[in-house]
């Protein structure tokens, strides 16, 4: 789980986060994330298009990125600029959690063995 008082995430601080948390997240067994971010009051575009990439490359190395808890003022402005939908977001930490469970479960069932 990662959550900071960061009121305002700019690409530098993306860029930070993903150099010193999300890649050696990455590199341990333990890959899931889940970014709270309740008391963050401005993402800008370059941060949110770092986000989408940041949450594609768990996805692409089987682990699950998932966004709780945003403000409404964070969450209106990812949907004017059409990156909401590309995000996995919920409105809770506890329904964050529950779909990681859900994907641990969906990557075991299709990564299982052939009946």
């Amino acid at each position: 789980m990662i959550g900071q008082l960061i009121h305002n995430i700019s690409a530098g601080i993306i860029a930070q986060i993903t150099l010193h948390v999300v890649d050696p997240i990455l590199e341990k067994d333990v890959k899931n994330v889940v970014l709270i971010l309740k008391d963050t009051l401005e993402v800008d575009d370059a941060a949110a298009e770092s986000l989408v990439k940041i949450q594609q490359s768990f996805y692409d190395d089987s682990a699950s990125f998932v966004i709780c808890e945003l403000a409404p003022g964070v969450e209106k402005s990812l949907e004017d600029s059409g990156l909401l939908e590309l995000m996995n977001v919920t409105p809770t930490e506890s329904e964050a959690w529950d779909i990681i469970h859900l994907e641990e479960i969906e990557r075991d069932l299709l990564n299982g063995p052939d009946l």
